[in-house]
């Protein structure tokens, strides 16, 4: 078995990873990034999900270096895509036009300008790389032995800092690390919308695997039934107003069933929700295409955390079964025949994403959890401001969305004030060496639901690879910064490097 030797490995190249190593790719140390996809950017890029954003985005809210890939993605728009004169000039221009973020565009992009980044810097790149297993003594990390899922081969890999950047904290398991997974109960975290009884491991958000359609209306693009079609055809999911396959959401604020068709008058409709491509920002003809993270193709069968490889692979097949389904169902039961799969946008050979969109990932034990009532608007009323976190390291705003989980329980959908990253969350309460840099820091199953998004998991990935070159510059454990002094140091050095610590006045969301 060969080996490699790094300062710093980060194992995970999506979203939190990919920021770590622009963090990290200029301060003098030896990085090493792996992938498990051909793509870097996670949920930015190889999950397809355009990203989710508060609304202030465009003019606060986030790190330089994310505001530096946003703008990156319009400057490449501009300079390779022949634009309209009236799209040229938009300074926020919106490729895909969709109306869930003020910036959808083409994953392949983002995963190009991402890849980009790290051209000619300090970090090695090993795509279709995955972690197998680790070695620890005492209280650190020795290495991690990755696979390369094309040669089979096997690497170990020995750092002095280990970043797990999964998509589900896959090193915590294999590195002994103490964490949390599922639903905590009230007495574990005094949460309003925590469980009354038990806590529940297996009740996870529900995975979701994504697809890029377009629609030609004077075509035929039936795919082939689905192997899961009949089953998925009936499936009514608990708490749900009608069968999955339909054009019906539950609107959990009012509490009632509202119709979500594919195409409308208004703007109301799945397909601008998520569009990456608006052909009428283009002089080229351009054919429309959306992605498709719905409601409908919300997969709550199953968690495909600390299961079999068995059970795991089923209910990832399970989902891509679902996703197929709802388009088989719109091309030969609704009259969407011209619904047609788009493998070039996706760059896979089926047009669904590479990889699945992953809510809920396993959860450090950390040294501050943040709960409900450190971010809920309806825990803090007459407040502008979600209450001050002990020593902030980042921003975010999100409502807590947490979507149907594995036991049943239905979706919710709350209110929350701009908060804080909390420095605590970032460190594990025992492994010195090991920080997350993805989803997988201290929130609990709740407030999971307002730190996952895009810009929240980029200024945790960008902090993770700050705080593990301090602790090697300095040769301080990753706790020591949570020491006033240590902390006021560090601090200055986030807000050198673009990171905004605290928020102005705004409002609740």
């Amino acid at each position: 078995m060969s080996e490699l030797n790094c300062d710093i490995l980060i194992v995970g190249g999506g979203t939190g990873g990919v920021a770590a190593a622009q963090a990290l790719a200029d301060k003098g140390l030896r990085v090493i990034l792996t992938e498990e996809t051909d793509w870097l950017g996670g949920q930015l890029t190889s999950q397809a999900v355009p990203p989710d954003e508060h609304p202030w985005i465009e003019a606060m809210g986030c790190t330089a270096r994310y505001r530096d890939f946003r703008n990156q993605i319009r400057n490449y728009y501009r300079a390779h895509r022949d634009l309209t004169p009236a799209a040229r000039r938009n300074r926020r221009l919106n490729p895909g036009g969709g109306w869930v973020s003020h910036l959808c565009f083409e994953p392949a992009i983002g995963a190009q300008i991402l890849a980009n980044s790290l051209i000619g810097t300090d970090v090695q790149v090993l795509f279709q790389t995955i972690p197998v297993s680790a070695s620890t003594r005492n209280d650190e990390v020795e290495s991690v032995t990755v696979k390369n899922l094309e040669t089979g081969a096997e690497t170990t890999i020995r750092a002095k800092f280990f970043l797990d950047a999964t998509e589900l904290g896959d090193l915590l398991p294999m590195t002994g690390t103490e964490y949390r997974i599922g639903a905590e109960s009230k007495a574990q975290t005094s949460e309003p919308n925590a469980l009354d009884g038990d806590s529940e491991p297996d009740n996870v958000q529900g995975i979701t695997w994504c697809a890029i359609l377009s629609y030609d209306p004077n075509g035929d693009h039936t795919i082939p039934k689905p192997e899961q079609y009949d089953f998925w055809r009936e499936y009514h999911p608990p708490h749900w107003p009608d069968k999955l396959l339909s054009f019906k959401m539950l609107h959990v604020q009012r509490g009632h069933a509202v119709d979500f068709p594919l195409f409308s008058d208004d703007w109301f409709n799945l397909f601008s929700y998520r569009q990456i491509v608006k052909p009428e920002h283009f002089s080229e003809p351009a054919q429309a295409a959306t992605c498709m993270n719905w409601p409908m193709n919300d997969y709550a069968l199953g968690s495909i955390l600390d299961v079999s490889e068995e059970e795991k692979q089923k209910h990832l097949e399970g989902a891509k079964q679902l996703t197929l389904s709802m388009i088989y169902w719109m091309q030969t039961e609704q009259g969407y025949p011209g619904l047609m799969l788009r493998p070039d946008l996706a760059g896979t050979r089926d047009g669904l994403a590479k990889s699945p969109y992953i809510r809920e990932s396993r959860r450090i034990e950390a040294m501050h959890t943040v709960c409900e009532q450190d971010v809920a608007a309806y825990t803090n009323e007459g407040c502008h401001l979600a209450p001050e976190m002990p020593c902030p390291v980042g921003i975010g705003a999100y409502r807590i969305d947490l979507h149907p989980s594995t036991n049943g329980a239905p979706t919710i959908d709350t209110s929350t004030l701009p908060f804080q990253i909390p420095l605590g969350s970032l460190i594990p309460k025992r492994v010195k060496n090991l920080l997350p840099a993805c989803k997988n820091i201290g929130v609990t199953h709740i407030t999971n639901g307002c730190y996952r998004l895009h810009p929240i998991e980029w200024n945790i990935g960008e902090v993770a690879g700050i705080l593990a070159w301090q602790c090697l510059e300095q040769d301080y454990e990753p706790a020591t910064f949570l020491e006033e002094t240590r902390y006021t140091e560090f601090s200055e050095i986030l807000m050198d490097e673009g990171i905004p610590l605290r928020w102005p006045h705004y409002r609740a969301l």
